[in-house]
């Protein structure tokens, strides 16, 4: 009983090991996970945080232009963050406030446009019947004939080395 008063006595001398939260803040840690949230004018839509997120608390409506997010599901996880492909989704180093009733986050934006494919055109060719049915020219110069024989056409067939003239 007597060790018991020894640490009562002690702790009533001594200043407090906790924080008085409402009026004692203190700054918060490097690299801390705060309150998600999102540039709205930069988003384009796609949906990748939505599927990325392990809570689920993430909703993209790309027709719409509306991004919501549950911060009450939400882990704080930052997937969402890190999966974002035009980085406007981010978390402060400030986390929210407690609340009695249940809020979402619901931002309102303007959807892009998708750009429409370009199509190269064709590079313009000859495509007469002429110079399709003309066999591609493209093999090795013929060697010059020996002297006195004439060389043959070059469309000709190559007369055979036994043959008489």
């Amino acid at each position: 009983m007597f060790t018991m008063t020894k640490n009562v006595v002690r702790n009533l001398l001594t200043k407090s090991a906790t924080r008085l939260y409402p009026f004692d803040v203190r700054e918060p840690f490097e690299g801390y996970r705060g309150r998600l949230d999102n540039r709205i004018e930069e988003c384009i839509f796609c949906k990748t945080c939505q599927v990325k997120c392990p809570s689920q608390c993430i909703t993209v409506d790309a027709k719409a232009g509306t991004w919501d997010c549950d911060p009450f599901a939400c882990v704080y996880c930052a997937i969402c963050v890190d999966h974002c492909p035009v980085h406007c989704l981010f978390m402060d180093n400030t986390h929210r406030k407690p609340s009695a009733e249940r809020e979402t986050i619901h931002l309102q934006g303007t959807p892009k446009k998708k750009k429409a494919p370009v199509t190269k055109a064709a590079p313009a060719t000859d495509a007469s019947p002429a110079a399709e049915a003309a066999p591609a020219q493209d093999a090795a110069p013929a060697s010059p004939a020996p002297e006195g024989e004439a060389a043959p056409a070059p469309d000709a067939p190559e007369a055979p080395a036994d043959a008489e003239k």
